[in-house]
């Protein structure tokens, strides 16, 4: 007979089998700063232009191969709740620079080990939160002191590529040159007057084949698949834009047609094909040359298009066709009917092209700036092609930033490495416990520098000496 040993009485008594209950703060905080800390320290070796690649296989069993922060943190199925907060803290970075992702999360694992030796020390979590708060303070007062150049004019061309070089630099050392000279034309060439600039108008479109130098800027979109009917190209052509199918209209209802002789058959059929016809030569009439489509195209209706000489481009997406309509001018139309002038677009040139063996359809905006552009990527294989997209996307969100605010601080750890040096000054003056903590938040920046020390190159080795020298010396005044 079984001996039956009942449960210790308590508050884990209430809980259900398997559960674990952590009391106090050497339980409950400490296992939570140890976690977020193990979760930094796999994306911190992906830091920096030699940064390494990680190879991430998500649920669906997709591939991945590349050191975007973002990208292996959106693919990893993370489920601790204190890595999920640092993961929607690199989320919102994301969101609102479209860069720094790792930086957030190095900087995030950076502070709470530095946190963790505080706890050990009897500090409690809200001086420690006070403290870094006025580190915090303090680092957005120190850092207007620390720019060393600024960009006034987002049109410069020679300006904005320098401005761009360095954030394409951290994804594709080696290439940043003729990265940077892409993305500055494309987001230069439709930065409006007054608005803010909008990322999503700068496109990106992927052909396989070629290399990376046989990429190139276009002014208009470009998509990879084949027009519908046998008209190939179009210039100076006027554009209408349907949302529906361009084929003969379906009744809501069905009915039923009591025909007794071959003429009435013949008539029957004869009168659905000259409503047809009627309709697309009310639309030629208009001198619409080309005509987009988000549904199919019916067999008749693309006889008819060819006779009146209309090209005809089927696009899948609803993002596309409101894109493209941006582009061109023009209105999306519900129902097959002859667009007016002002619901028309115009494009210079509608053509079908080919790289590689893949066809093209290209619309392009020759005469005047265009308002969305589009970055032709060519490469060897689909994985390498999309670290570049990521590249040019980092390039097009820095962009953004210099439209709003144009100051520069120097980068590769130096701005970190002085900002720790100053904010450990400042930690001497600090009376209270808060000292502590605004001195562990220096030590935190100095992560960065040692980041870099470790991937930099020999030639840039004198710096690091020199940077790390100030901070020994500060240590002992």
């Amino acid at each position: 007979m079984a001996l039956h040993v009942p449960k210790a009485p308590g508050f884990s008594q209430m809980l259900k089998d398997g559960a674990r209950h952590y009391s106090g703060l050497e339980e409950a905080v400490i296992r939570n700063i140890i976690a977020c800390k193990e979760f930094a320290q796999s994306v911190r070796t992906a830091y920096g232009p030699n940064g390494m690649n990680k190879m991430v296989i998500n649920h669906i069993e997709k591939q991945f191969v590349t050191s975007d922060a973002a990208t292996i943190i959106r693919e990893l199925d993370v489920e601790h709740p204190a890595a999920k907060l640092m993961i929607m803290g690199s989320q919102m970075q994301d969101a609102e620079v479209g860069d720094g992702t790792n930086f957030v999360i190095i900087l995030a694992g950076a502070l709470l080990e530095c946190a963790e030796e505080l706890i050990r020390l009897g500090i409690t979590p809200t001086e420690i939160a006070e403290g870094y708060e006025k580190g915090l303070d303090k680092c957005l007062e120190i850092l207007p002191t620390l720019i060393t150049h600024e960009i006034k004019d987002a049109k410069n061309y020679e300006e904005v590529k320098k401005g761009i070089k360095t954030a394409i630099m951290s994804k594709q050392y080696g290439n940043e040159d003729f990265l940077a000279d892409l993305v500055a034309k494309a987001c230069i060439s439709i930065m409006p007057e007054q608005t803010t600039f909008n990322v999503d108008n700068v496109r990106v479109c992927k052909v396989l084949g070629g290399g990376l130098h046989n990429s190139e800027v276009i002014q208009g979109m470009v998509f990879k698949k084949q027009v519908e009917g046998e008209v190939t190209k179009v210039e100076k052509a006027k554009v209408a834009v349907y949302s529906c199918a361009v084929d003969i209209l379906q009744t809501e209802t069905k009915g039923t047609v009591l025909i007794k002789t071959a003429d009435e058959l013949m008539n029957f059929s004869r009168g659905e094909e000259s409503l047809l016809e009627n309709q697309i030569k009310a639309i030629a009439d208009t001198g619409c040359k080309v005509i987009v489509s988000a549904a199919k195209c019916g067999d008749m209706a693309l006889h008819y298009l060819n006779k009146y000489g209309i090209m005809i481009v089927k696009l899948n997406s609803k993002f596309d066709l409101r894109r493209l309509s941006k582009t061109v001018g023009a209105t999306v139309l519900p129902r097959l009917t002859a667009p007016t002038p002002q619901e028309l677009g115009y494009v210079d040139l509608v053509c079908v092209e080919e790289l590689g063996d893949t066809p093209l359809v290209a619309f392009r905006q020759e005469g005047k700036e265009s308002r969305i552009a589009t970055v032709v990527i060519r490469g060897a294989t689909d994985n390498y092609m999309d670290d570049i997209e990521r590249a040019i996307d980092d390039g097009v969100n820095t962009f953004k930033c210099l439209t709003r605010d144009g100051r520069l601080v120097a980068g590769a750890g130096a701005c970190e490495a002085e900002l720790a040096v100053q904010l450990t000054k400042y930690a001497d003056t600090l009376p209270g416990l808060e000292q502590y903590a605004v001195r562990k938040f220096a030590t935190a920046l100095e992560s960065f520098p040692r980041l870099w020390q470790r991937t930099a190159d020999t030639n840039q080795r004198p710096f690091w000496r020199k940077s790390w020298r100030r901070i020994r010396l500060a240590r002992r005044r």
